[in-house]
């Protein structure tokens, strides 16, 4: 097994439930992060949209690096993600799932291997993989012309 790969940023209260985020990467700006009203001002988005957030990048990042892989130039990626919340058995609130339907700009018959990057490109992506361990994470890939070339996901049990 290959050895962690570390990485450390900082959160800072700036008042109430707004939060500044500083990444450990040099030029990258901060995040603001607050909870919606009537908790926060709902000036950045809250921790569970930032999640869903990683896993649609994560997805939409592991299917154009296999489509880069086989020498293909898709046009722009679009990623819309339907997240939910639910309160468990003791009223807790919890992220119950997240749906993510990816957009091609590009007729899927006109990108080569691209089965072959349908097949893989879930297991390739780190958040979700690692996310579905506890939240239900279900993925559709829908071509320019909006029909649906493929429909994943794994639900947590």
């Amino acid at each position: 097994m290959d050895a962690p790969v570390p990485f450390t940023f900082e959160l800072e209260q700036e008042r109430d439930f707004e939060f500044r985020v500083r990444f450990d990467a040099p030029g990258v700006e901060t995040l603001l992060l607050d909870e919606p009203p009537p908790l926060g001002g709902g000036r950045g988005p809250n921790a569970a949209r930032l999640i869903g957030a990683a896993v649609a990048n994560c997805l939409t990042s592991s299917l154009l690096f296999c489509m880069r892989k086989f020498k293909q130039t898709p046009g722009p990626l679009k990623a819309t993600v339907r997240g939910e919340l639910v309160r468990n058995d003791k009223g807790r609130m919890r992220i119950g799932r997240f749906d993510v339907t990816i957009q091609l700009a590009d007729a899927a018959v006109d990108i080569g291997h691209f089965d072959r990057c349908l097949a893989q490109f879930e297991d390739f992506c780190v958040v979700t993989e690692s996310v579905r361990h506890g939240i239900p994470v279900g993925v559709r890939v829908v071509d320019a012309a909006g029909s649906e070339v493929f429909a994943g996901g794994v639900t947590v049990a």
